[in-house]
């Protein structure tokens, strides 16, 4: 039995200078991740969009190598995002997806990789999910009170300020999304092939990936829309500083008429 425990501990990993000063030598590295296997069928996935991922380690050891890669973390996350997997190995069984576990007839270094990949993106887009519901909701309440007021109730500087995380989101789930895609080792075998696809459904990841992607295309509209009405603000703010410069100049000139 092999245990697979995926952790989303930030939005990003520096694996490059990570996988230069670790010890251990990769099964498979580039410079989005890192994948170890080691001795008594201990494995580490290291990606970096945040995620860690273990398989048979114990939480002593997990708990050792989380605060270890701390030093390469950038923008910790909060909250419990974790995804887990159970994988039997039986040899007289077809390959088997059930809701948390899995069954497979053998077992390589690259059918460890793929199962614990399909879990890490598993919780990457748990993660990208919470995020671009926080900013769906918060421009849909401004949406909301578009429409019963007539006009967003905010200042300049707290709606900039939303406009800006909003963008820091979005560029932050849109520059991991791509890493999202089935690694060429799957292509090359047949088996993987059947493993991968059959993971991808069993964590829903292609509908949630388009799911994400469809709330990301409302966001932009979002965006877009409070950007103009941002700018109407302003040139209207603009528009009656003129025409408050041009009274007090009239009003100057009929009161030094009236003087004279």
């Amino acid at each position: 039995m092999l245990r697979i425990e995926a952790f989303q501990v930030a939005e990003l990993i520096n694996v490059k200078k990570f996988k230069a000063e670790f010890t251990g030598k990769p099964f498979y590295a580039s410079n989005y991740e890192a994948f170890y296997a080691q001795e008594h069928d201990k494995y580490i996935y290291v990606l970096n969009y945040g995620v860690v991922v273990f398989a048979n380690l114990s939480d002593v050891e997990k708990s050792n190598f989380i605060n270890f890669v701390r030093t390469y973390m950038d923008k910790t996350v909060e909250g419990d995002f974790k995804e887990d997997l159970l994988v039997e190995v039986d040899t007289e069984r077809k390959l088997t997806f059930n809701y948390n576990s899995l069954i497979v007839p053998k077992l390589d270094e690259n059918v460890v990789r793929i199962i614990m990949l399909n879990t890490a993106q598993s919780v990457a887009l748990e993660l990208y999910e919470k995020l671009g519901y926080e900013i769906l909701e918060g421009s849909s309440s401004f949406a909301r009170e578009l429409e019963k007021h007539g006009r967003v109730r905010i200042s300049r500087s707290n709606l900039l300020k939303f406009i800006g995380r909003t963008l820091n989101i979005k560029n932050s789930i849109i520059d991991n999304l791509y890493v999202f895609n089935s690694p060429d080792v799957v292509w090359e075998n047949e088996y993987l092939e059947k493993l991968d696809h059959g993971l991808r459904e069993t964590f829903d990841i292609n509908t949630r990936f388009r799911e994400l992607d469809y709330e990301l295309r409302i966001i932009q509209d979002n965006l877009k829309l409070f950007t103009e009405l941002l700018q109407n603000r302003e040139s209207t703010r603009l528009e009656w500083i003129v025409i408050l410069l041009i009274l007090f100049e009239v009003l100057d000139i009929i009161i030094s008429k009236f003087l004279d």
